[in-house]
């Protein structure tokens, strides 16, 4: 299979939206943020009860404002070891309860799509969604032939809601780089890229290759036949409607449901952070937002992958260098030869000290050894945050996605295997030993060749 990582993309970005659009978009979050405080003060909370009827008012202001807020309010729903309790509990309703969209235009738009109206194309066809997220909302339907799918419908006119958020939220961004947080995680360059990101999931015909290509992935590994990814009915997809296989499962974040069906919790998440891990090293490619919305288990335990609207992408030269901070880290702890990779990433200024950046770094990989159960992903991005802080560093997009996707693991990790020690569990230790152990061959190859 071909590294689809490696081929060049196409940079996209949303179309401008006119200055009369943009300032009624500002104008409606500002109206927002007004009438979330109105009711906040109107309530009169005790100090005990302010931040939960706060998360409240956040979340609700974040549903009516749309989609780019929505998919902010994913990533709190899905960090409690970054985010307060309160509020990741309460923003989880976002994953898929954002209102509907009005069901004659759902039923207009899906008309113009497949030329003809749902009665034609489908043997039954469920006007009320089961799920309504921030870019699409999914129906259940059956084929002619009585096959149950579900139909994914772009919601209307979202392009230029998106673009007028984004240029908001990009100028934020500008004034965030002055500060030495917003410079440091490289806050412009991860909006610009969510921006794309979000151009991408707009059009449908990409995350239907994303699907094949990452399945082609996986194809042939151990951890194939531990997955799905709901099969696509092409003649049924456009650049707005996608029709995918029925499947039923259970949502990773339903511990009791999940035990109570005879799943084993650590290996589900063993699997999980694996595939992850084996779709980005070994074919470049990974899923992008594996919020609990988009994970389910189905009835024979394997893990089912749904929307992949956004999929991340690593180069041969960062997988490769990725992998020595790997073994720098997990296989062989030398906190020097990490620092001297975390330097060659261009993470951290050139002229670094290694020895120094090492001593840092030490606050960062001393607690995990640990169980998961007793330590956050989100205390140790705020420890590497006081490393980037100390040693002017700049993180790569690629790190954010990836820190996003581990942020999601370690909630399902203390939902499902608390206990659990992945960098003690032989499996991962001989599948990060394996990665390594065929870089520094292959590296040893291409010394031998240029006679180095």
């Amino acid at each position: 299979m071909s590294d689809s990582s490696d081929q060049p993309r196409r940079p996209r970005k949303l179309d401008p939206v006119s200055a009369e659009i943009q300032f009624d978009r500002l104008a409606a979050t500002a109206g927002q943020l007004l009438k979330a405080g109105s009711r906040i003060l109107s309530q009169r909370p005790t100090e005990r009860d302010l931040r939960q009827v706060v998360a409240k008012e956040m979340r609700r202001s974040f549903a009516e404002l749309g989609p780019a807020y929505v998919k902010f309010g994913q990533l709190i729903a899905s960090s409690p070891g970054m985010f307060p309790e309160d509020l990741s509990a309460e923003f989880r309703s976002l994953l898929d309860q954002v209102p509907p969209a009005n069901p004659r235009t759902i039923r207009s738009m899906l008309t113009d799509e497949l030329g003809a109206p749902p009665e034609d194309v489908f043997g039954s066809f469920d006007e009320v969604p089961f799920a309504s997220a921030s870019i699409a909302q999914v129906h259940k339907a059956t084929l002619k032939d009585g096959t149950a799918v579900v139909v994914k419908i772009q919601r209307p006119a979202i392009r230029t809601r998106l673009a007028a958020d984004l240029q908001i939220l990009k100028q934020i961004a500008r004034g965030l780089e002055l500060t030495e947080m917003g410079r440091m995680s490289n806050i412009y360059e991860v909006m610009q890229d969510f921006e794309a990101n979000l151009a991408e999931e707009l059009d449908f015909t990409l995350e239907a290759q994303a699907m094949r290509d990452w399945t082609a992935g996986l194809a042939g590994s151990k951890y194939e036949p531990k997955v799905r990814v709901p099969q696509l009915y092409s003649e049924l997809c456009t650049d707005k409607v996608l029709t995918m296989e029925y499947v039923e499962g259970i949502r990773i974040d339903n511990a009791d449901e999940i035990r109570a069906a005879g799943f084993d919790g650590p290996e589900v998440v063993k699997t999980l952070m694996l595939t992850l891990f084996d779709s980005a090293f070994a074919a470049g490619t990974f899923h992008g937002d594996l919020h609990a919305g988009n994970l389910m288990v189905d009835p024979q335990g394997r893990i089912v992958f749904l929307d992949f609207g956004i999929v991340g992408r690593l180069d041969e030269r960062t997988r490769k260098t990725l992998r020595e901070l790997i073994g720098a880290l997990i296989i062989e702890p030398d906190d020097e030869a990490a620092a001297r990779t975390l330097i060659k990433l261009g993470a951290i200024d050139p002229g670094a000290d290694p020895a120094k950046v090492a001593e840092s770094l030490r606050k960062v990989t001393r607690p995990m050894g640990t169980s998961l159960g007793k330590i956050s992903y989100g205390t140790i991005g705020r420890q590497l945050t006081a490393l980037g802080r100390e040693h002017d560093a700049i993180l790569p997009k690629e790190f954010i996605l990836v820190g996003k996707q581990l942020l999601y693991v370690e909630r399902y990790t203390k939902l499902l295997a608390p206990d659990w020690q992945p960098v003690g569990d032989p499996e991962i230790l001989t599948y990060f030993g394996t990665l390594i152990s065929e870089y520094q061959q292959a590296r040893e190859e291409i010394k031998d060749e240029v006679g180095e």
